[in-house]
């Protein structure tokens, strides 16, 4: 994990990607490729996702590629047949987890108060993401858990161009998780070139 926590700290934001045609996924892994920020974690909320990853993949075999809202071992097989990095999921669950121990595959589980990361850490774990942020306490909650517990957060949900730098900021935090530059309007119309302005937007804002 403690590779994988690297790159993305180098990367700063992960774009979060809910995609409704896989067919778009190759156009979308170059225009964040080319536009700094080479990394997608690709959301289990549509059908295509497992594809799109497994084409994300095969064009980009360096890019850094996550499954999100990953909530079962099914789920988890099919991110790692389609060849994902890590495993992000929204909430703590234990037997998910310790299916994603069982195969090896590093999982960032969400939590988003103190019992939570207790829990977690109960099982090993040290990276987790804090989700919902903002309506967990955002920026404010993260401090207050970061002076007690030794773990690094991914904080997502409400993270925006306002407050991510707030949020990098916070000690804990390694990186953040934000829809905003890849908004799904844009990915279904192939709005590329707009794509691209607000990808390059993110990274210029963190690098």
């Amino acid at each position: 994990m403690t590779t994988l926590n690297a790159r993305m700290a180098e990367l700063k934001v992960i774009p979060v990607i809910a995609i409704k045609d896989a067919d778009k996924a190759v156009k979308l892994a170059q225009v964040l490729s080319e536009n700094g920020l080479p990394c997608a974690e690709v959301t289990f909320r549509t059908e295509a996702a497992a594809q799109a990853i497994r084409n994300m993949r095969d064009a980009f075999p360096e890019m850094l590629i996550g499954a999100g809202t990953v909530l079962n071992a099914e789920q988890v097989d099919q991110a790692i047949d389609a060849g994902v990095d890590f495993i992000v999921s929204p909430g703590f669950n234990p037997t998910t987890v310790k299916y994603c121990q069982q195969r090896e595959m590093p999982i960032i589980p969400g939590v988003n108060n103190p019992s939570m990361v207790e829990q977690a850490m109960e099982l090993g774990l040290n990276t987790l993401k804090f989700f919902p942020a903002e309506p967990s306490g955002g920026v404010n909650m993260l401090k207050a858990m970061t002076a007690v517990y030794p773990v690094s957060f991914m904080p997502t949900g409400g993270v925006s161009p306002a407050n991510v730098k707030d949020y990098l900021a916070v000690k804990s935090v390694f990186a953040c998780g934000g829809t905003w530059m890849v908004p799904g309007n844009l990915i279904d119309e192939e709005r590329w070139d707009e794509l691209a302005v607000l990808v390059k937007e993110v990274a210029n804002v963190v690098a």
